[in-house]
């Protein structure tokens, strides 16, 4: 087990040694758990790519793919100690030590692009120290966000939240309590799981964006998606180890601050393309896509941000104040996908 844990780290000592640094350049190495395609990584080449050239050189971006160096639910603390320089972070999916960061992005309803997403990000960031005690020990290099979901059944076209009664669903873990609530029967699957699962008539359907149908192939199991807006969180998604932040440059850590814009329209750009591209496939393979009726969007709200309130709430056993960032959330949606910091908090 303690050469295990010591794989990552004789990895990245042993690359180090194999190819000499000027002594003029940085080099910062970069960690992800997907691979070089995907559209993430995408995003990633092209901020190296600005990095490198906007400091004519003297900032060398040395990637590792594939989970090489990063775990997924490890990550925050691992480029805390070092582990890589700069990493892809999810802390929706840290073991602990990110209890708000996680429920936030449960408060987004009504910020439906990806812009807006990131901007009440901030808004709550802002408003509510505790994000910033989460990610303690890190500099923050992007924040991202994502399509919204919806519902896509294999042989039972949904038209209305009555049809999900009786489903049986694939869900997040937020989203189970709301798909009760309808009537549905929700379960709790890993992705990697959930075609097979509806090829074999497990489950009827799961709750996931647009975009599978082409990069998890669900267009070839799933016959129907409604794109009901089942919202969508931004969470911090890059960064980089304080430690190795401080020993920067004033001259490199301006760098990487103006890098962050480039980074977060890339990964925007990248989701979109991913949708498109996944909404393209379900067209072709003759998916039906409906939507339901503003009356019925409007009441699937009411009950996300019900359940959205107690999950702040339910904060308080951590010492948590959930309730303001709950509040700093819908104070600052100010209407269909605007977002302006402020309100009555």
């Amino acid at each position: 087990m303690r050469l295990r844990a010591f794989l990552p780290s004789l990895l990245l000592l042993l690359t180090s040694c194999a190819r000499p640094v000027p002594q003029d350049v940085t080099e910062l190495t970069y960690a992800t758990p997907y691979s070089p395609n995907h559209p993430f990584s995408k995003a990633d080449q092209a901020w190296m790519a600005f990095v490198e050239q906007r400091s004519h050189g003297r900032i060398r971006i040395r990637p590792s793919w594939s989970g090489a160096l990063l775990s997924s639910d490890m990550s925050m603390e691992e480029l805390r100690h070092g582990v890589a320089d700069v990493g892809l972070i999810t802390p929706i999916y840290a073991r602990g030590g990110a209890h708000l960061i996680r429920i936030q992005t449960g408060f987004y309803s009504g910020a439906d692009s990806i812009e807006s997403q990131l901007a009440l990000y901030r808004c709550i960031a802002a408003a509510n120290p505790e994000i910033g005690h989460e990610l303690e020990g890190l500099k923050v290099l992007a924040v991202q966000g994502g399509s919204l979901a919806g519902v896509v059944t294999t042989s039972r076209q949904v038209n209305s939240l009555a049809d999900l009664r009786g489903l049986r669903l694939r869900a997040p873990t937020e989203l189970l309590s709301v798909l009760e609530s309808l009537g549905a029967d929700p379960v709790n699957m890993p992705m990697a799981d959930v075609y097979s699962a509806m090829a074999k008539g497990v489950i009827d359907g799961v709750i996931a964006p647009g975009d599978t149908f082409k990069s998890l192939h669900f267009a070839e199991v799933a016959r129907h998606y409604n794109n009901l807006a089942i919202p969508r969180g931004a969470y911090p998604a890059r960064a980089m180890g304080m430690e190795r932040w401080n020993r920067l440059s004033a001259q490199d850590r301006a760098i990487l601050e103006e890098s962050q814009a480039v980074w977060e329209a890339a990964l925007a750009r990248e989701i979109y393309a991913a949708l498109e591209k996944g909404l393209e496939e379900a067209r072709a393979q003759h998916v039906t896509i409906n939507g339901v009726s503003r009356q019925e969007q409007a009441r699937f709200d009411a009950l996300y941000l019900r359940d959205s309130e107690g999950n702040a709430r339910d904060l308080s056993r951590f010492g948590i104040d959930g309730l303001r960032a709950f509040r700093t959330a819908r104070a600052s949606v100010q209407g269909r996908d605007k977002i302006q910091c402020g309100g009555n908090q």
